[in-house]
């Protein structure tokens, strides 16, 4: 319990900023809330803890109260595991149809030296760009670089040129349902420090540097949305989300079988399975009905009939994740490789049916290991917050808040050129 995990990016033992890091993913069915301590190279677990979500439906804030009760008590026994007590969080977004945004920005030197001056000017002009009207911007970062005529430039920083261009991409979601999520957090006395897209924070916790770098597509599958986080070249390039998940497989059960959710809920995690090659043959499952008691009265029927109910709502949520990926131009683009997270993947048989549906080589993703985290927690439901977490200890202050990206500096000590350095090493 004692021992650090050390993480590495590139190769490279990243520059933890030492202290408290809090992390919070607040989804549809449930509310994760993550503590940990950085120190110099080593990141560690202090606390952490799950708790069932009321108040949310798709990923939006339905229910202020309720929404807020289930952050305050996830937080509450995150803290008291920890015995710490947190002001600043890290928050994933999956409300507000999030979309991807991109921009390009272009700066003439005239054969100059590539200054922290010009660095700083040309990524503000790029995030500038990185608009969409009737849009919030979440988070924001370069992709690459173009130092006059060579391309894929990573850290442009001492290079002489004549022209320097960025490319820069974005994830942008409609103003109002963020603003009330970060209400409900806000309503529990947390400050939200930043946001980042629920699907790229599970992509930093459980992607290899090698699937960020040759092409791999995150599949996040909550409770009320499937996030999608396209990699490629070591980036995100695409991100977006389909308004539906694990809940409307527990819907589809209770609606067709007259079960209360409650027990189609347990049914589904008992029993389910997602591919028929997977769900027991000819087993017998006993299915408690809406308004009566007593076991008499539950329905008992094949389990294959329960499978065929899984399936197909299966079959149309990767069904319509591929479409949308057919028409971005990543679904080839981004490589053969997908990765399922989140708590819905869990069923037997979810891998297979990706796999054949998506035409795609799928694994599951779980999140990396971490000193002070419970193996039982340390499965896919948890793969967004410990992403949360990670970025939280690493990633510059203006990539996890777009809004002081877009201050411009008024003394010359306001943010270092050590800062775009490691952005440029660590995160491109």
């Amino acid at each position: 319990m004692n021992q650090t995990v050390r993480l590495r990016v590139n190769n490279e033992i990243p520059a933890y900023r030492p202290g408290l890091v809090s992390a919070l993913d607040v989804g549809t069915s449930k509310v994760v809330c993550v503590i940990g301590q950085a120190e110099a190279g080593s990141l560690k677990v202090l606390g952490s803890a799950l708790r069932e979500s009321a108040g949310l439906k798709a990923g939006t804030i339905t229910s202020l109260e309720q929404a807020e009760e289930s952050i305050r008590d996830c937080v509450a026994a995150a803290e008291n595991m920890a015995d710490a007590r947190i002001q600043n969080v890290l928050i994933s977004v999956n409300c507000g149809q999030p979309v991807s945004v991109t921009s390009r920005a272009v700066m003439a030197l005239n054969g100059a030296l590539v200054s922290d001056a010009h660095l700083r000017a040309l990524l503000m002009d790029g995030r500038s760009r990185a608009r969409l009207d009737g849009h919030e911007v979440i988070q924001s970062a370069p992709t690459t670089y173009v130092v006059d005529e060579a391309r894929g430039v990573k850290n442009p920083s001492g290079m002489f040129c004549q022209r320097i261009g960025v490319a820069m991409h974005a994830v942008a979601v409609k103003p109002s349902p963020l603003q009330n999520l970060k209400l409900a957090v806000e309503r529990c006395h947390l400050n939200v420090i930043g946001t980042q897209f629920g699907a790229y924070a599970s992509g930093l916790s459980t992607l290899t540097e090698d699937e960020k770098q040759i092409g791999a597509t995150v599949i996040d599958m909550g409770g009320g949305t499937t996030s999608i986080a396209v990699f490629l070249e070591g980036h995100l390039v695409h991100a977006d989300v389909v308004p539906v998940g694990g809940f409307a497989v527990t819907s589809d059960i209770a609606r067709m079988l007259a079960a209360p959710l409650a027990a189609a809920e347990r049914t589904k995690t008992l029993y389910g399975a997602a591919m028929g090659e997977m769900d027991g043959g000819a087993d017998v499952v006993s299915v408690a009905q809406m308004g009566e008691e007593g076991d008499d009265s539950a329905l008992r029927l094949p389990r294959s009939m329960l499978t065929r109910i899984i399936q197909a709502r299966l079959e149309e949520i990767f069904g319509e994740v591929q479409t949308r990926l057919r028409a971005s131009g990543f679904d080839v683009a981004a490589g053969r490789r997908a990765v399922l997270t989140g708590g819905a993947c869990q069923l037997a048989g979810t891998r297979e049916l990706a796999a054949r549906i998506l035409n795609k080589q799928v694994r599951i993703g779980r999140p990396a290991a971490f000193s002070g985290l419970a193996a039982a927690n340390a499965g896919p439901d948890y793969a967004t917050a410990i992403g949360l977490l990670m970025a939280g200890a690493t990633m510059p202050p203006e990539l996890l808040n777009p809004a002081l990206a877009m201050q411009p500096l008024k003394t010359k000590g306001e943010m270092p050129f050590g800062m775009l350095g490691r952005l440029t090493r660590r995160w491109l």
